[in-house]
């Protein structure tokens, strides 16, 4: 299961600072706050909290990266892998009647350099 992006939860770039973080967690816990929105989602707040004590801890966030990277890294290698097998699906393949004549002309190819 992917793990939700803290990134764009907490509305920062990737290699935001951590000034940066704290601002945005600041400003968007302010707006999401029950107090002072009624139609607040007490589930944003949360993912807002989680987010927050994740990219805020340096060593917590180095292990975030990277598992984000290998995730995004196994995504890529399933595209290639999805896309190579729809090429091979649009290759023409061969008949039988084609395999068999082919074989035995590489059959007497093979013959004849002896």
């Amino acid at each position: 299961m992917p793990q939700p992006d803290y990134y764009s939860i907490l509305e920062v770039p990737f290699n935001a600072t951590l000034a940066q973080i704290k601002r945005s967690y600041r400003r968007l816990v302010r707006l999401h706050h029950p107090d002072l929105n009624k139609q607040a989602n007490d589930r944003r707040i949360k993912q807002l909290n989680e987010a927050y004590e994740v990219l805020s801890d340096a060593a917590r966030r180095a292990a975030y990266d990277a598992q984000r990277l290998q995730e995004m890294r196994n995504a890529a290698i399933r595209e290639a892998l999805r896309r190579q097998q729809e090429e091979a699906l649009r290759e023409p393949r061969m008949t039988w009647r084609e395999g068999i004549i082919g074989f035995f002309t590489e059959l007497k190819k093979g013959m004849s350099d002896e």
